[in-house]
């Protein structure tokens, strides 16, 4: 099933936005005020001095949009859960499947973008971006602790797709003892499960 949604997202687009409506839907009606909750109790539990880490609201989407195409070529290449445009930013916003999460500095500038992308089958996919000035600091250590505890908490498998030629990520998840490779892809990219271990 996951292979063929991700088929739909990359080749029928039109297809794939009935998919996502349905899906906010369905998500919205049985899930998402108590996955809020379990969202904002997860991220108190997991903070990094010196920066704040918090769901985004309508106010942040200027910075995301900012964070976004600030960023080169080369370290976005992998990185497209959505367009970088406010007025796609702002689309996925309003999608109660989707939840923003971000990270802030002392000066309250964004430097880390996170996300959850649920589904209603109790499966979500994660994925985060961190600007380069921030990177190898613990920022994203701690964002994979908030978005793996909230698919756990909320007893959804919590699941993403790598590409083999992303070496950075590739490399950042050679020691994660959470990642269970569950296939092969097209396209050179794995299917991955991010699976709770008993000292997490």
């Amino acid at each position: 099933m996951t292979k063929i949604l991700i088929y739909i997202k990359h080749r029928l687009p039109f297809f794939w936005l009935w998919i996502e409506w349905s899906n906010h839907f369905l998500f919205n009606f049985f899930y998402y005020k108590k996955f809020l909750k379990g969202v904002n109790e997860i991220i108190k539990e997991h903070q990094l001095p010196d920066f704040n880490f918090s769901i985004l609201n309508i106010n942040h989407l200027n910075k995301l949009e900012t964070l976004l195409n600030k960023q080169l070529k080369e370290r976005i290449q992998f990185f497209n859960p959505h367009r970088f445009d406010y007025r796609s930013i702002h689309k996925m916003y309003k999608n109660h499947s989707f939840i923003m999460m971000g990270v802030f500095n002392t000066n309250e500038e964004l430097v880390g973008y996170f996300f959850l992308r649920c589904f209603w089958n109790k499966k979500c996919f994660v994925g985060r971006l961190i600007d380069k000035e921030y990177e190898g600091i613990g920022i994203g250590r701690v964002m994979n602790q908030i978005m793996y505890n909230i698919a756990w908490q909320s007893g959804f498998k919590c699941l993403s797709t790598i590409s083999r030629n992303n070496q950075m990520v590739m490399k950042s998840h050679a020691k994660n003892k959470t990642m269970r490779i569950l296939k092969e892809l097209p396209n050179n990219y794995l299917l991955v499960e991010f699976v709770r271990l008993q000292n997490l």
